[in-house]
């Protein structure tokens, strides 16, 4: 069968045959047991609905094993033929170019380049699901392939619940993740109910399809470093940031280092995705005793070197080895997937790879221990850092959030509303003042072409736009104008491109639509072809998360998650061609809702239409929360942008004298 037909095949009448289970593959890590017998016989009939009858006496114990083997049903017996990338839109079966590039974005997100556990369909941070099982990804393919413009998909967690009339101006599809009864929420209730089958952890850009490999996040993790340094005053030249994580998407921290220009050390316990880094380029070297680590780290800051360097081993002997040798380190973080503590995302000292997988799940409670006892080390080490002048940053990955749970020395000994750790998230003295109160945010395209070429144009396009503005901009903004222009015009260069050609590129209202227009414009001239938009869900607007994306915010409301629901409905019927809503993301299950969108420009005036209405919403619906909130930069953004729209008219917060406060 060709891949057009395998595509509109689905679910096959015949069963495909049992696929081997490949070692060289980085899979997921066993899940814990965690449902009772019924519950396990319920999971088992949530599987087996996907299947005529006839084929249930086969695969009901081929389910039970992976059961009781993986901790989920995965289904690898219907992983298909083909190799899953994202090709080009025209090579998709498709009644419309819409549901083609949603297909084109699914099959990136589970690119073997793009996703870290590809087989069980989980795109990065451990369990950031596009679906749950192979069936769900069939299904939802062949329906994206009948699918018209009058119709649209409705998506409840991985699962396909089907296609539904609707009309033109709709989205083609409207996903939901893990949308739980708030009482129901708690990171047990994902292990039970996603072994169930019943619902799943999108992550952020994941199971809303919009994840573009570690690329995603380095734009990102450079300002972040960039400004770092600012902050303590010194260039990164020959200077040191110490962080964790290459897995997913905090592979990005090593080649945002090499972009910033400093010297960067970060560790990862998982040999597998080490060495996929080191051969994608993200990584310059990899070590792996601490000695000689010591010995180049030395020499690096003393040559003053651009250079990555990978240590295969714990992060908390790298913090406590360079405390003994008082190395200094001038910036410090850690990436790690601490939004999943318990199942992968975070690996105890003293113990193997091998040793802690096992442990997980053989035994959670005693592997939840050896955790917590790691992250209350971790702390340690990295306070008798900052004692010595170590700038140390929460990377919005809830490290500081779990120390403080397992008992570690993190919380402030002079706490404010907002202000409870030691140490800042990086949004609260970085990207939020600096950036997202602002309207600056991750801005993503994609080339449906497939083509190469395009991707250059369209990197050229968006720098005469940025250029252009930049001339006109006012004061405050004109570094995070200056920044976007300086890393576009070296994306080329530094080979970003991880499975579609996609790029990133913080920018406000303005700027995106502008870059969409002149896109827009391009296609229409026959000059490249179509542009799928999107962005991360970490954004100005996208995402409520009180320890990450709204961790600036200071009035209360950083619990409340009115501003990532009405983004979404806001998109819905402004022109995205689909979007998402999710609980969970990078700070973990619970501990956030936020939302994403994707739309595709096709050079017609409606997609003009489209792109102006609903990307001056997606940004401005969250300016106007900052500047509720009292951020003084998003009362400056948000004015500046009812002068230039006047349907625009925000209520605007009334300060009140500090003195008076102080009085009470």
């Amino acid at each position: 069968m060709t891949f057009q037909e395998q595509i509109l095949q689905g679910i096959p009448d015949n069963l495909p045959p049992v696929k081997p289970y490949n070692p060289d593959i980085n899979h997921a890590p066993k899940r814990k047991a965690i449902l009772s017998p019924e519950e396990e016989k319920l999971a088992l009939q949530n599987a087996l609905r996907y299947f005529e009858p006839k084929h249930h006496e086969t695969l009901l114990p081929e389910f039970k094993e992976e059961l009781k083997t993986y901790g989920r049903i995965y289904m690898y017996r219907f992983r298909p033929e083909y190799e899953i990338y994202a090709r080009p839109i025209d090579a998709y079966p498709a009644k419309t170019k819409q549901a083609a590039a949603i297909m084109l974005m699914i099959q990136n997100n589970l690119d073997h380049a793009v996703a870290q556990h590809p087989h069980e369909l989980i795109t990065y941070g451990g369990n950031g699901g596009v679906f749950s099982n192979w069936a769900q990804y069939r299904l939802t393919m062949k329906y994206l392939a009948e699918m018209t413009e009058e119709q649209t998909l409705v998506m409840y967690s991985g699962h396909p619940m089907g296609l539904f009339p609707s009309h033109n101006n709709a989205p083609r599809v409207v996903v939901t993740n893990g949308m739980m009864i708030p009482n129901y929420s708690k990171p047990d209730d994902w292990e039970k109910y996603n072994a169930l089958g019943v619902t799943q952890y999108g992550q952020m850009t994941a199971g809303s399809y919009m994840y573009i490999g570690p690329q995603g996040i380095v734009h990102g993790t450079t300002i972040t470093v960039l400004n770092g340094f600012r902050k303590i005053n010194k260039s990164p030249k020959g200077h040191l940031f110490v962080t964790s994580g290459l897995g997913g998407m905090s592979g990005a921290q090593p080649k945002a280092g090499n972009i910033a220009g400093c010297v960067t050390v970060c560790a990862e316990v998982n040999p597998k995705i080490t060495q996929v880094r080191l051969d994608q380029g993200w990584i310059d070297e990899k070590i792996t005793d601490l000695d000689a680590l010591v010995k180049r780290v030395k020499t690096a800051k003393g040559n003053k070197e651009v250079v990555s360097i990978a240590y295969l081993g714990n992060i908390v002997d790298v913090w406590e080895k360079f405390d003994e040798e008082n190395i200094h380190i001038d910036l410090g973080s850690d990436q790690t997937s601490l939004h999943n503590p318990w199942a992968g995302g975070y690996y105890p000292v003293n113990m193997s790879f091998e040793e802690a997988n096992n442990l997980m799940a053989s035994n959670p409670e005693l592997f939840k221990e050896k955790v917590q006892e790691t992250l209350r080390r971790h702390a340690k080490a990295i306070n008798k850092h900052t004692a010595k002048g170590t700038y140390f940053f929460d990377y919005g990955n809830a490290f500081l959030l779990e120390s403080s749970r397992a008992g570690a020395n993190v919380l402030s000994d002079h706490p404010s509303h907002g202000r409870e750790f030691k140490y800042p998230s990086y949004v609260q003295d970085i990207m939020g003042p600096m950036c997202f109160d602002y309207g600056f945010g991750p801005f993503r395209w994609v080339c449906a072409s497939g083509n190469p070429e395009d991707l250059a144009k369209t990197d050229a396009i968006a720098c005469q736009v940025l250029e252009a503005i930049m001339k006109e901009a006012p004061e405050e903004i004109k570094q995070q104008m200056a920044d976007n222009i300086q890393w576009i015009k070296g994306a080329q260069e530094n080979n970003l491109v991880v499975g579609s050609q996609a790029r990133i590129l913080y920018a406000d209202s303005e700027g995106r639509i502008k870059i969409a227009q002149a896109f827009n414009e391009a296609i229409a001239a026959g000059k490249i072809g179509p542009v799928i938009l999107g962005r991360d869900h970490h954004d100005v607007s996208g995402t409520d998360s009180p320890y990450r994306e709204t961790s600036n915010i200071y009035d209360g409301s950083r619990f409340t998650a009115d501003m990532a629901i009405h983004n979404v409905i806001g998109d819905s019927f402004r022109g995205a061609t689909w979007v998402s809503i999710h609980n969970g993301g990078g700070v973990g299950w619970g501990e956030v809702i936020n939302g994403g969108f994707g739309m595709i420009i096709d050079g017609s005036k409606e997609a003009e239409t489209r792109l102006k209405s609903m990307l001056f919403w997606d940004v401005n619906n969250g300016i106007s929360r900052r500047s509720w909130a009292r951020n003084d930069e998003a009362i400056f953004a948000i004015k500046r942008a009812m002068e230039a729209e006047p349907n625009l008219k925000v209520t605007i917060p009334n300060k009140v004298d500090d003195a008076l406060m102080d009085s009470l």
